[in-house]
């Protein structure tokens, strides 16, 4: 079962997308569990990263969901965002959330199932690459795709993205274990980094991007190896 926010001031509005979702439940056959917000804030309000699609009204009283959805994605990077509107000069802006598609008010079922079906599609992609972290603010989703390399500092973890850091308690043999999966390789005691953000190695030290970070001695020859392997495909054989 797939969870649904619809977030959306206007009742007839609201109905009519909860009445769409339930529409496109029975002609696919997917179940999904819908929640209905008023408005942004109450949304965002000790917000958990637990829907695969979230439908944002633009134009609501208190905040507008264009600034919601900026603040959804620091949290929860994997959600598809849908939003409505009236206005279709808001499309540009989306591209700076991520956002799916937009849907113009009066919503058609076609339309709505048309970017309904790619948003699950989108999140199902990209819920494979993703993992969560309890962090002091709360529940955040990051992927895969954009985690560069995670640093440990006197008990802290910090996780370094594309999109910025983030920073929690842990232990970072622990993280090493929970991202080997996806292919993560320890070059010394402080760094787990992701080889596909790797530009070179020379000597003792690995470049990220930017980044340059140390590869211990007793570790070096081990993450060679890995390194090799991962780059040739071999790490399952």
């Amino acid at each position: 079962m797939r969870n649904i926010a619809i977030v959306e001031d206007e009742d007839g509005a609201a109905e009519l997308l909860h009445g769409y979702i339930e529409r496109f439940s029975k002609e696919t056959g997917q179940d999904f569990q819908i929640d209905r917000f008023r408005d942004a804030v109450g949304f965002l309000t000790d917000y958990k990263a637990k829907y695969a699609v979230v439908f944002m009204d633009i134009q609501m009283p208190n905040r507008d969901g264009m600034s919601a959805a900026v603040e959804l994605r620091e949290v929860d990077k994997t959600v598809s965002i849908i939003f409505i509107t009236n206005l279709i000069q808001y499309a540009q802006k989306g591209y700076e959330v991520d956002a799916v598609a937009y849907i113009i008010k009066p919503v058609q079922y076609y339309d709505f199932a048309l970017k309904f079906r790619k948003a699950l599609d989108i999140y199902v992609i990209n819920e494979k690459k993703d993992f969560t972290l309890n962090t002091s603010k709360g529940l955040c989703r990051i992927s895969t795709d954009k985690l560069i390399y995670v640093e440990t500092v006197r008990h802290r973890l910090y996780y370094h993205t594309v999109d910025g850091v983030v920073e929690r308690t842990g232990v970072l043999s622990q993280v090493e274990e929970e991202l080997r999966q996806f292919g993560f390789l320890r070059c010394n005691q402080c760094y787990l980094v992701n080889p596909r953000f790797i530009v070179s190695v020379d000597g003792s030290t690995v470049r990220l991007g930017a980044e340059t970070l140390a590869i211990s001695r007793p570790r070096r020859k081990a993450f060679m190896s890995e390194l090799a392997n991962r780059y040739a495909g071999l790490e399952d054989k």
